[in-house]
């Protein structure tokens, strides 16, 4: 019995811990073609997606548009967007971030296009260890020139098993329990709006305060 807990708990410590990583912030982002653009609402186009699960983009479309509209912007709703672009013959996420930013805002009337890309959107499996991650790429456009007002890209990675701080025997069968919950189902949502937050928020390096929040254009020390 010794014997076994002690494999078990050499497999343990062999295991891989990640919680919470982000990656770090670069320096200070240039908004001088974000301010003199000026935006006051946001197309969030069809998501490019890298990942495997197709449920992903869908997934992932559900979790953008709150943060941006609390950073003060309008949003046009994502979904009906999706459905729009799908009866013009626009349904290739790909398509779309090919085509020109300003026929893009055109249709709707935007000021400026979100463009994101799923880079990431995975769950690992381990044995005591169930790593999500989720990482993705943004950049917002110019409804009038194209040009890019601000880009940002961010990753964070979930570990469950990482939470668990009973030891011995009867801790790694709970991890190994967690874990497997994890693989089971990924908990993917959650992450996805940490990443969005993380984004758009995070001072000198997401999106300024919008038109509709009231430090509109107060923030100029932070951005």
């Amino acid at each position: 019995m010794k014997r076994i807990i002690g494999k078990l708990a050499a497999l343990g410590a062999l295991a891989a811990i990640v919680t919470g990583c982000a990656t770090q912030p670069p320096q200070r982002k240039d908004y001088t073609a974000f301010r003199q653009a000026d935006p006051r609402s946001v197309l969030v186009v069809p998501v490019v997606s890298r990942s495997v699960d197709v449920d992903a983009p869908d997934y992932f479309l559900s979790t953008i548009s709150q943060p941006i509209a609390e950073r003060g912007y309008y949003v046009f709703p994502v979904n009906l967007i999706k459905r729009v672009m799908e009866d013009d013959g626009l349904g290739d996420a790909n398509l779309v971030h090919a085509s020109a930013t300003p026929k893009l805002a055109e249709l709707f009337g935007a000021d400026a296009v979100l463009y994101v890309v799923i880079e990431r959107w995975d769950s690992k499996y381990a044995v005591f260890s169930t790593v999500t991650t989720v990482e993705l790429s943004y950049s917002l456009k110019n409804g009038k020139s194209g040009n890019e007002l601000w880009k940002h890209s961010e990753k964070m990675a979930y570990d469950p098993a990482a939470q668990q701080s009973q030891g011995g025997l009867a801790g790694l069968i709970a991890k190994a329990v967690v874990a497997a919950i994890e693989k089971a189902k990924p908990n993917y949502i959650p992450l996805a709006r940490s990443v969005n937050g993380a984004s758009v928020v995070r001072a000198g390096h997401g999106l300024p305060a919008g038109p509709y929040d009231p430090g509109y254009k107060a923030d100029q020390q932070q951005f």
